[in-house]
């Protein structure tokens, strides 16, 4: 889904591996987001997986975005930081993974375009593990509240205050997540 319309242009990404355990933490964040809320009109909630050029089009033309991702900032495993505008460039210097060079690549194209959004922020989470395991390791999803709340603010900082939903959903990676580890229990 494009951006285009400039009354419509909040475009929140989920990035991240979920099959390498807290490396998914981003798309797990705006899955929670979307099961806890409605998002209004105007605001396109994406899980943006592991791609990178494959975004060019949501994002090419958008005001306002927002990513969620897990981040090697050189904080302790489970800080969570925002990264906005100016010192994004700094933060892809250190590579948590392969999707951030994509994405890095993509906002460098978005700037030679002259299509960068107006205003970027990333929500992060600094992982505990990134072994090859379906679902968060339990450090990480006691922070991902913490994610979730951030994703809300910085929405709530562009004047969108979303509705939380009469009762919170479970999202599709959570529900593989828990199935995953009850197998290995069993």
């Amino acid at each position: 889904m494009s951006c285009t319309d400039k009354s419509e242009n909040v475009l929140v990404i989920g990035m991240g591996n979920v099959l390498m355990q807290d490396e998914g933490v981003g798309v797990r964040a705006v899955e929670e987001l979307e099961c806890r809320y409605i998002t209004p009109k105007g605001v396109t909630v994406i899980d943006g997986g592991t791609t990178g050029m494959e975004l060019f089009e949501p994002i090419r033309g958008c005001d306002r975005l927002i990513v969620a991702d897990a981040v090697n900032t050189g904080d302790p495993p489970g800080t969570v930081v925002r990264i906005v505008n100016d010192a994004i460039p700094a933060f892809f210097q250190t590579k948590l993974s392969n999707h951030q060079l994509g994405l890095s690549d993509l906002l460098a194209l978005l700037t030679l375009k002259g299509e960068l959004p107006k205003q970027i922020a990333i929500i992060g989470m600094v992982p505990y593990s990134l072994e090859n395991r379906l679902g968060l390791t339990p450090e990480s999803s006691a922070g991902l509240d913490r994610m979730v709340e951030l994703l809300v603010a910085e929405l709530a900082g562009l004047g969108i205050q979303l509705q939380q939903r009469d009762s919170v959903r479970t999202g599709s990676w959570r529900r593989e997540a828990e199935r995953e580890l009850s197998a290995r229990c069993a």
